[in-house]
């Protein structure tokens, strides 16, 4: 059986990485379910920061997947979130190469709603990319987007967790600002949903360093081959160097991409089906559907034979 935190999270198996700690799948014996289980060590200060400023984040949002409970043991901490199976955006366009105009836009679409309510919260991601945005597995239904990961997430007008001319965030995915020690700003972030954008488009990460240098020396670019021209529009406005000239809101981009997918040419008959995988595996020996095969050492007594030893 695995390691139990505060007699209520037993660690199952580890599905994955975050930004300053391992993810486990893990077994919640108060509320008789499998949740995901962000696990870090208590003695790296910095790092123990950034898990209160993430574990403290509260959005409420079918497109966002923020914390839901935490728990101490020993030199770790962990929280808990909804453990969501479809594995990533780096996951299908792996599977799949570039993905369907429309299908793309409904995955953008829902990106910026998570985000907008992000943002209503007065923070700012900095650090959205394909492996920080989760796919609940759909099947070939209508997929289901979850923006992840806020562990470099900062409130406005919060200090930083960093010296100013230090730059946040994962190469590639940076706004030209972002760059040069700007402050944290909502538009960045949208910068970032453009080059998201591309690389369901085009199958592959941007260059966005050629992208900005030819922006700035030539002005907005034609659309890429494959991307049709009313999509394009809003890509570029998310990718304009200047911050000002990008969209002001997720909600204000949301809306100029619903216009646009508006008309963009139905999808035909003979269009590859994206399906969403289950990128879970197996549950390892010793535990089912229903959790554990056998009671877990350290674990507290089911809920209503004994107080809950954490809130």
């Amino acid at each position: 059986m695995g390691e139990v935190f505060a007699g209520r999270y037993e660690l199952v198996d580890p599905i994955g990485r975050g930004g300053a700690g391992a993810v486990w799948r893990a077994w919640d014996h108060r509320r008789r379910r499998y949740v995901a289980a962000k696990v870090l060590q208590q003695s790296d200060a910095h790092t123990l920061l950034r898990f209160v400023r993430e574990q403290a984040l509260r959005i409420d949002h079918p497109h966002v997947l923020a914390p839901a409970s935490w728990a101490a043991d020993d030199d770790k901490v962990l929280f808990t979130m909804a453990l969501v199976a479809g594995g990533s955006l780096a996951h299908l366009v792996g599977d799949y190469g570039p993905l369907p105009p429309h299908l793309s836009c409904t995955l953008l679409d829902q990106l910026l709603a998570g985000l907008a309510a992000v943002h209503a919260e007065r923070v700012v991601h900095r650090d959205i990319k394909p492996a920080n945005i989760l796919l609940e597995a759909t099947g070939v239904g209508r997929p289901h987007l979850r923006l992840s990961d806020f562990g470099i997430s900062m409130r406005m007008g919060e200090p930083r967790l960093t010296e100013t001319n230090y730059v946040v965030g994962t190469p590639g995915y940076f706004a030209p600002e972002q760059m040069m020690g700007a402050e944290p700003d909502f538009t960045a972030d949208l910068f970032a949903v453009g080059l998201v954008a591309l690389y369901l488009l085009e199958g592959a990460k941007p260059d966005s360093k050629a992208l900005i240098e030819h922006f700035a020396a030539h002005g907005t670019p034609g659309a890429p081959q494959g991307v049709p021209e009313p999509l394009w529009q809003v890509v570029a406005m998310l990718l304009q160097p200047d911050p000002q000239a990008r969209f002001r809101t997720a909600t204000g981009a949301r809306k100029a991409l619903a216009s646009a997918t508006e008309l963009l040419p139905e999808p035909g008959p003979d269009d590859e089906l994206v399906e969403v995988f289950d990128q879970l595996g197996p549950l390892p020996l010793g535990f089912g559907p229903d959790g554990p095969l056998t009671p877990a050492r350290n674990a507290a007594p089911r809920p209503g034979l004994a107080p809950s030893p954490v809130p």
